[in-house]
């Protein structure tokens, strides 16, 4: 195949069926935070997570170029992956739209080392140094070197097809 194919094939493709073919895949619910440069923390909600390595402990979370978030993200020395718990549907979707402060009303803590905000009961966390960022296509490819991490017993918060799930 030319090159001049695969542009063509490209400009084809229907990004709504390519969305919901992309949902197929189910994932973890994560929110990811950092402090901007006024020391406020900001979050947002992503289920583009992966871990990448174990030596380093190394993680890649993807951000839309178009989030608001992704300005902090790429300047923050630091930033905090919370992996949500099954009941935290409502965190998820607060984060996951624009309201002015995603914190209020949500339990959160400082990280013990510099990173982003912990929040509460969710089925781990891991606090990260921003390794670097590469930009591909409209998102960010955050990588983090994880310096500190926990896990609970509690099952996590799943997305598939457009739709929250839970283990069974």
């Amino acid at each position: 195949m030319v090159q001049a194919d695969i542009v063509a094939s490209r400009d084809r493709l229907d990004s709504g069926e390519l969305r919901k073919a992309f949902g197929c895949f189910a994932t973890g619910v994560t929110i990811v935070t950092a402090y901007d440069a006024d020391g406020r923390p900001r979050g947002m909600t992503a289920n583009s997570f992966t871990s990448v390595s174990l030596d380093p402990p190394l993680i890649l979370v993807c951000v839309a170029t178009a989030a608001p978030i992704w300005s902090v993200l790429a300047e923050a020395p630091g930033f905090a992956v919370n992996v949500l718990s099954e009941h935290q549907q409502d965190i998820s979707q607060r984060f996951a739209t624009p309201v002015p402060d995603k914190f209020a009303g949500t339990a959160w803590r400082e990280p013990a080392m510099p990173g982003g905000p912990i929040l509460a009961d969710v089925a781990a966390h891991l606090v990260c140094r921003r390794e670097r960022h590469v930009e591909v296509g409209d998102h960010m490819l955050l990588i983090g070197e994880v310096l500190d991490f926990a896990r609970s017993p509690s099952r996590p918060l799943i997305f598939h097809q457009g739709a929250y799930r839970a283990v069974a």
